[in-house]
């Protein structure tokens, strides 16, 4: 699969996607009036490991005790813990961010980094947390690639990668960069709701006929 498809596959896949779920942080970063990264970087803490439905619940929660770093950074621990459970690995996750809010006070005046080498260096941030901050908190190009951006490129024949990370450089270097913001979003409803993992539902994809499905041996 080339550029040229892309630009044709595109339309279709958002037309698609309209009908299926779209992750709880792409809605909650898209609906909001004022983007807010601080936001955006505590649920996506939150979401590792943990349902997207639980994320949001917890996220709601957390916020409306502490709607800033500053006043979140004051909170014990264990208030944090019981506003976030039951979020996988809620204690790590409760003593994570209490550390992180009083690491950006002292070393960013309080604010979270545009920088995605920056982000890097905050403990417990890898790169798709990263790349979700600079899009989704700043709409700054990035690329976050999850297991459905991973799969689902590499199932089209877009790119021949072996891990998540290897699939952002590779998309980095393919993909064009007005596409950049959007393909996470879009990516997780359409694995989500339409080429799953195992058996996609290649008889309701709008654009079967693009994909070279490399590695799918049962569908639907």
């Amino acid at each position: 699969m080339n550029n040229r498809t892309i630009h044709k596959l595109w339309p279709l896949l958002k037309k698609q996607v309209k009908g299926l779920d779209v992750p709880w942080l792409e809605n909650m970063a898209n609906q909001s009036l004022h983007r807010d990264p601080f936001k955006v970087l505590i649920s996506c803490i939150l979401s590792l490991r943990t349902q997207d439905k639980t994320t949001g619940i917890a996220s709601e929660r957390l916020f409306k005790l502490a709607p800033d770093v500053k006043i979140m950074s004051k909170l014990p621990v264990k208030t944090i813990e019981k506003a976030i459970y039951p979020v996988g690995f809620y204690k790590v996750k409760a003593q994570r961010i209490k550390e992180l809010c009083n690491l950006l006070i002292k070393e960013y005046n309080a604010k979270v980094p545009d920088d995605l080498d920056e982000l890097l260096k905050l403990k417990g941030v890898g790169r798709k947390t990263a790349n979700l901050v600079i899009t989704l908190g700043y709409k700054k190009p990035g690329i976050c690639v999850d297991t459905h951006v991973h799969r689902i490129t590499n199932r089209w024949g877009y790119v021949k990668t072996k891990t998540p990370e290897q699939t952002e450089f590779a998309l980095r270097e393919k993909l064009p960069e007005k596409y950049w913001l959007e393909i996470n979003g879009l990516l997780v409803a359409f694995g989500q709701g339409i080429c799953r993992p195992i058996s996609p539902m290649c008889s309701r994809c709008d654009i079967n006929r693009y994909c070279e499905k490399i590695g799918v041996t049962l569908s639907r």
